[in-house]
């Protein structure tokens, strides 16, 4: 019997179709005397993030119940160089490789596949640093025209708008633990909003009417 072998085929849009890639890979599956345990058909941008279809072959590959992964091409299983890595050291570790129709073959436990994935390693590190420059260089710009970046100093946008709800529970006795187990905040969190609560009445109360603090 031949290894047990995962189709996963991808298409970006919805009025595209993954019947070719099935039927390429099922010849080449033939062929190569692949035994075809699954195939697996998704749609979605290579950007994207949710690939249900693709978590399956991952949880068949940890399970043990495939030895490859069947793909056209590469770009059809990864969505980066980054993605890439990591889904190939993640079958590694099961023992499953990842094999292209164009001839390239993923297997970590070899000497040419530790050999790709070193040169892989130096392209992702690449594009996160082209990524860090960016991100930077975008962040720059947006301040250089005079945007306002991140949170302010004195927002507090989420205890702001939990504060009535702390303080009325508060007023029925309730502790600090029930009260961040109940609204779903930290103890620290719901102690700063009753000290600022209380701060602001002392101010209140010390300042004269009609005057400003």
């Amino acid at each position: 019997m031949g290894q047990r072998a995962a189709i996963y085929c991808r298409v970006s849009t919805a009025d595209q179709s993954c019947e070719r890639q099935e039927d390429d890979l099922t010849a080449f599956a033939l062929r190569a005397g692949y035994e075809v345990a699954a195939i697996f058909k998704e749609t979605g941008s290579g950007a994207k993030l949710d690939r249900a279809e693709r978590r399956k072959v991952m949880a068949m590959a940890q399970a043990r119940k495939i030895d490859v992964v069947l793909v056209t091409e590469l770009s059809r299983w990864g969505r980066s160089t980054v993605d890439l890595l990591h889904t190939l050291r993640e079958l590694e570790s099961w023992k499953v490789s990842v094999i292209a129709m164009n001839g390239m073959a993923f297997d970590l436990s070899s000497p040419h596949g530790r050999m790709l994935a070193t040169f892989l390693s130096g392209i992702a590190e690449f594009e996160r640093d082209l990524i860090s420059e960016r991100v930077k260089s975008g962040l720059a710009a947006a301040k250089a025209r005079g945007k306002r970046l991140g949170r302010q100093t004195g927002e507090r946008p989420k205890s702001d708008r939990l504060a009535p709800k702390v303080m009325a529970l508060t007023a029925q006795g309730r502790s600090y633990r029930w009260i961040a187990r109940d609204l779903g905040i930290s103890k620290n969190t719901v102690a700063d909003i009753i000290h600022r609560h209380k701060s602001n009445d002392r101010i209140r109360i010390s300042t004269p009417s009609g005057t400003e603090p």
